[in-house]
C-alpha cells in the first residue's frame, strides 16, 4: 500500500512538473516567440495563458511598449554653410516584427539601438548639408524631422523595427563659434540701439521746437485777446463813467473824490503835502463841494 502511494505521489509530482513546463504567461507589455529546436515555432501577440511542448520548446519575450533610443553624447553636423552645429536628439520606436527583430539583432536592444543611431545619424548628415544655419535651428525643423521619421522607418523595417517619432533636443553653435555669434549679436544691437536713441533724440528736439512754437503763438493770442478784451472793457467802463457823469456830474466828483481819498489814505505812514486851499480837500470842507 506504501509502495502505491509513494508510486501516486511521484506521479503527480511529474505531471506537475510536465504541466509546468507546459504552460507559460504572455504578458501584456510583451510579445513571445516560442522556439523548437533553435528554430521560431510560433509567434504569440496576444496576452493571456499559453502552452508548449515541454523540453522541446522554449519561449522568449519582446518588449512591445515603445522604447527610446536616448544618445548620449552630442553630434556634430555640417550644414550648407559649412557652418558645424551641435546636435542632441531622440528616437521614439517600438518592435514591429518580432522574428525579423530576432533574426537581425538577436532580440538585443543596444544592437537595435546602435543601428537606429547609424541609420538617423546619416539621414540627418544628408538632411543638415541640404539647410542653412537658420533653417536647422529654427526655419524647417518640423520638415526634417518628419523626413528623418520616413527615411528612418524603410531602415529600421529591415530589421523589424517601426520608428514612431524623431525629435531634436538641441540645435546650437559650438562653444567658440557661440561666442563669436553673441558678441556680433550684441554688437549689431547696440547699434541698432544707439541709432533708436539717436532718433529718438533728434525726434524729442523736434517736437519740443514744435511745443515752444506753439506755446508762444498761443501765449502771444491770448496777450493780444486780453489786450482786446481790456480795451473793449475800458471802453465800456469809460462810456459808463462819461454816462453816469451826464447824469449828475457833482455826485460823480464826490464819488471819485471818496475814491481818491480812499486810496491816498490807505495806510498811516501815507503822507500828502498840498496846499491847504487845493481842490483835493474841497469835499473835506464842504460835503457839496461849495466852498
Amino acid at each position: 500500500m506504501r509502495d502505491k502511494l509513494t508510486l501516486l505521489f511521484g506521479a503527480l509530482i511529474l505531471v506537475l512538473l510536465v504541466a509546468s513546463m507546459s504552460i507559460f504567461v504572455v504578458d501584456q507589455r510583451y510579445f513571445a516567440i516560442v522556439f523548437q529546436f533553435g528554430e521560431v515555432k510560433e509567434i504569440v501577440l496576444e496576452p493571456g495563458l499559453k502552452f508548449k511542448w515541454p523540453l522541446i520548446q522554449n519561449v522568449r519575450y519582446f518588449d512591445n511598449r515603445r522604447l527610446t533610443m536616448n544618445k548620449s553624447a552630442s553630434e556634430s553636423f555640417l550644414t550648407s554653410e559649412k557652418q558645424n552645429v551641435i546636435v542632441d536628439y531622440f528616437v521614439k520606436w517600438r518592435i514591429k516584427n518580432p522574428v525579423a527583430y530576432y533574426q537581425t539583432v538577436e532580440g538585443n536592444e543596444a544592437k537595435a539601438n546602435d543601428r537606429l543611431g547609424t541609420a538617423i545619424n546619416a539621414g540627418l548628415r544628408e538632411e543638415f548639408g541640404k539647410r542653412t544655419v537658420h533653417d536647422v535651428i529654427s526655419g524647417e525643423r518640423d520638415a526634417i524631422m518628419r523626413q528623418m521619421n520616413e527615411r528612418a522607418n524603410k531602415d529600421a523595417a529591415s530589421f523589424g523595427v517601426e520608428i514612431v517619432d524623431v525629435r531634436l533636443k538641441r540645435v546650437e553653435y559650438p562653444n567658440e563659434v557661440s561666442d563669436n555669434v553673441y558678441r556680433r549679436m550684441m554688437a549689431e544691437r547696440t547699434r541698432v540701439a544707439n541709432e533708436r536713441r539717436a532718433k529718438g533724440t533728434a525726434d524729442a528736439e523736434k517736437i519740443r521746437a514744435d511745443a515752444d512754437r506753439q506755446r508762444e503763438v498761443i501765449v502771444a493770442d491770448a496777450k493780444a485777446e486780453a489786450f482786446t478784451t481790456m480795451g473793449e472793457g475800458d471802453a465800456k467802463a469809460a462810456a459808463i463813467y462819461a454816462g453816469a457823469y451826464g447824469q449828475d456830474p457833482e455826485f460823480y466828483s464826490f464819488y471819485r473824490s471818496l475814491e481818491a481819498y480812499r486810496a491816498s489814505f490807505a495806510s498811516k505812514d501815507d503822507v500828502i503835502v498840498v496846499a491847504p486851499d487845493a481842490d483835493f480837500f474841497k469835499y473835506l470842507k464842504a460835503p457839496t463841494g461849495r466852498r
